[in-house]
């Protein structure tokens, strides 16, 4: 096996797949509590296996490249509409998906549909705790009721007054088990997890939105950084390509 091409061709596939990975942050970096995704590699150096182990690569070792999600917190900007929420600390709004299942963002871009419920943007609706309905419900609102909208710290949400029911939140203790579906919406199809009422740690802030924790000018620098990789592994692969072909060149004119 040529290791030198080996290698080469890890390292472009790595920056590949970094380039995707920078892609996708840059087409979430204006949604709302959007997380970005990360790429590590094992800490593992590159050489020849141990032995006894098997390697994909015929006895070579090679550092594997993998992905996930960072779930740090973002800056919260005010926009001053009321069913603009920001969370701060760990938690998650849940809302219930087109086909009835739930999924968790922290994306709370707001708005009242012309049933009076709180959705997403999307139109996914966003549970709480309704005074009639119980627990995992929609919030229902009077559609004919001028008075502004209150939501406190804790979730608790009123209309002029009148007690509405709660925005429930949720937390888990190892996020980066969660499931990204897209458009800042996860899942919790793992066993391992479930999801656990907010601690006082967790809180709503009226009026504001997350930003993405992805900064577009850290990602941009990134990628030119992943393509300048690419291009210099692909000239070890055409250095490494030439020789071979001169070796053999000269090997079968003696």
């Amino acid at each position: 096996m040529n290791v030198s091409l080996t290698q080469a061709a890890a390292a472009m596939n790595a920056s590949a797949r970094w380039q995707e990975v920078i892609a996708e942050n840059l087409a979430t970096s204006s949604i709302p509590g959007a997380r970005k995704r990360q790429l590590s590699f094992s800490s593992v150096e590159a050489g020849l296996a141990p032995a006894g182990i098997a390697q994909p690569t015929g006895g070579f070792v090679i550092p594997r490249a993998q992905t996930s999600i960072n779930f740090e917190q973002g800056m919260s900007r005010p926009t001053g509409i009321a069913t603009d929420l920001a969370i701060e600390g760990p938690g998650f709004f849940e809302v219930q998906l087109p086909n009835g299942s739930r999924a968790f963002t922290r994306d709370g871009e707001f708005h009242i549909n012309a049933q009076g419920q709180l959705t997403t943007k999307q139109g996914y609706l966003v549970l709480g705790n309704n005074l009639v309905l119980g627990d995992n419900a929609p919030l229902q609102f009077d559609s004919n009721n001028a008075n502004p909208i209150a939501i406190a710290p804790g979730g608790e949400v009123s209309q002029g007054g009148e007690d509405k029911g709660r925005i429930l939140m949720f937390e888990f203790k190892d996020p980066r088990q969660l499931t990204l579906i897209g458009d800042g919406y996860f899942i919790a199809d793992n066993p391992r997890i479930r999801p656990l009422p907010s601690s006082p740690a967790t809180q709503i802030r009226q009026g504001f939105l997350e930003t993405s924790n992805t900064s577009p000018t850290a990602e941009m620098a990134n990628l030119i950084t992943s393509m300048r990789m690419f291009e210099a592994n692909q000239k070890v692969m055409q250095t490494q390509d030439d020789r071979m072909g001169k070796i053999i060149s000269d090997l079968g004119g003696q």
